[in-house]
């Protein structure tokens, strides 16, 4: 069989076990989202944001990386991605519950705030982008120890007018670092449309900070996959970081606690559901005859079992102690 009668998967040397796998993770990701803002309606947790529409890009990116050899910096809609390179959906019931399980912070941080030391996920804190900078500095570290992993982080379109997202550019770009910066453009930040928040596109930045920049549709996980690869093929060869913009659409609000309806229509939602990577790529599975409507049923079926063993889990499960508050805030003992 010549590589052009190959399917897209195949041609990029994916497995078919592996494509079935991507398909089921960016799912699983769609179903803990629906089931956290069911929970934060219904009064069980206090907060919850959304990544729907952006589950297919961020599965092709995490497919590309190594788990737990490459660095992990994500940003508070990447359920897919994590749960891609080793989150479960457990870890992220616990956080959203605020639990002492939580094995981001003990339950003592916003869920989205990732952090899992055994799968490289390094944690992020509350003002946006600030991790981009941090990213850089562990890509320096291993330029300077010559070791062969690769740095990922990203943020949203808003954020990348934030002097962090500047400057860690800036930085990796001089340093040549093995840095990959995704941008995961949902359109809006917060209630603010693109058009009103910058002009051009975020990829033509990288050109800038002297590395390559590249747009991308994050409804095609292919593509994503093959990019990203890319990218860091060229970060551990030494040749230098890469920011990828993954256009995409957030199909929720920006979080539980707006309303997206005072600066969208619902027309204009329901539009971009119909293009939703996840459906796209259901499609393609079925084209390839990997994939089909009963095997599509028996997944949803399993996966509703697994969500709702993890919420039945997650809401059993104690509250971090009073006294453990300042846990791992301040150094402990006299110093010496």
């Amino acid at each position: 069989m010549s590589v052009s009668q190959l399917y897209k998967h195949q041609q990029l040397d994916l497995s078919d076990d592996e494509a079935i796998r991507m398909y089921k993770v960016m799912n699983l990701a769609q179903k803990y989202d629906e089931r956290a803002f069911m929970l934060q309606r219904a009064g069980k947790i206090p907060f919850h944001v959304s990544g729907m529409g952006q589950y297919a890009g961020q599965v092709g990116m995490a497919f590309a990386m190594q788990a737990q050899k490459d660095y992990f910096l994500p940003y508070y809609r990447d359920y897919a991605f994590v749960l891609a390179v080793g989150m479960t959906v457990k870890d992220l019931m616990l956080a959203v519950f605020c639990k002492a399980e939580d094995v981001n912070s003990g339950g003592r941080q916003m869920a989205g705030h990732f952090g899992d030391k055994k799968n490289h996920i390094v944690t992020g804190s509350s003002p946006v982008t600030t991790q981009v900078p941090h990213a850089a500095g562990i890509a320096l570290a291993a330029k300077m120890k010559k070791q062969d992993f690769a740095t990922f982080v990203s943020f949203g379109e808003g954020s990348s007018n934030q002097g962090d997202f500047h400057e860690g550019c800036n930085f990796a770009g001089v340093h040549k670092l093995p840095v990959i910066f995704v941008c995961e453009n949902n359109q809006y930040a917060i209630s603010v449309p693109l058009h009103k928040q910058m002009a051009g596109k975020i990829s033509d930045r990288a050109l800038g900070y002297g590395f390559p920049g590249v747009q991308v549709d994050g409804s095609d996980v292919l593509e994503m996959y093959r990019v990203t690869k890319e990218a860091r093929e060229r970060a551990v060869r030494g040749e230098g970081p890469t920011l990828i913009e993954m256009v995409s659409y957030r199909l929720m609000p920006h979080s539980t606690s707006d309303d997206d309806m005072l600066y969208r229509t619902k027309e204009e939602v329901e539009q971009n559901r119909q293009k939703d990577g996840i459906l796209k790529f259901k499609e393609y599975l079925m084209e390839c005859g990997l994939w089909s409507d009963e095997q599509d049923r028996e997944l949803q079926e399993l996966q509703k079992q697994e969500i709702n063993e993890a919420t039945k889990y997650a809401d059993l499960a104690p509250y971090p102690k009073p006294e453990d508050t300042l846990l791992h805030v301040y150094a402990e003992g006299d110093g010496n």
